[in-house]
């Protein structure tokens, strides 16, 4: 059993970055595409959140694709840190009172993805930059 798992280990992490990246990549498409439409659609690319759609966007589909995996990996995972301290943190201490649970399980999740890699269904495999 152990076995099997082991082996499964690194296309569970491909899964991981896959599901992740798409639940991150619903932040920037409601931002900056206005789908799907809610309270956070049509914010101005030129102020904080704006500039966070943009990264979740950009981030959000080559991270989905496994394109430069680590490196926007490691800037989702900041930005998201940024977004837990600077939107959640003065709210309350505790990220169940304000509302940042998915911002710093996102920021972990991220710099999990940093140092494991993209996992083996990724363009960087392709690339050959996923052992780098």
């Amino acid at each position: 059993m152990i076995a099997m798992l082991n082996r499964l280990s690194p296309h569970v992490l491909s899964l991981l970055r896959v599901a992740s990246s798409l639940l991150l990549l619903q932040h920037g498409t409601t931002k900056i595409l206005h789908f799907p439409a809610t309270q956070a659609s049509g914010i101005n690319i030129f102020t904080p959140p704006g500039f966070a759609g943009v990264i979740e966007l950009v981030g959000g589909v080559l991270l989905l694709i496994g394109l430069f995996s680590r490196p926007t990996a490691f800037i989702l995972s900041g930005m998201t840190a940024v977004a837990y301290f600077y939107v959640h943190a003065p709210q309350d201490f505790f990220p169940i009172v304000n509302g940042g649970e998915l911002a710093a399980l996102y920021s972990f999740v991220f710099l999990y993805l940093f140092f494991a890699g993209p996992g083996p269904w990724a363009v960087d495999n392709f690339r050959g930059s996923a052992k780098r």
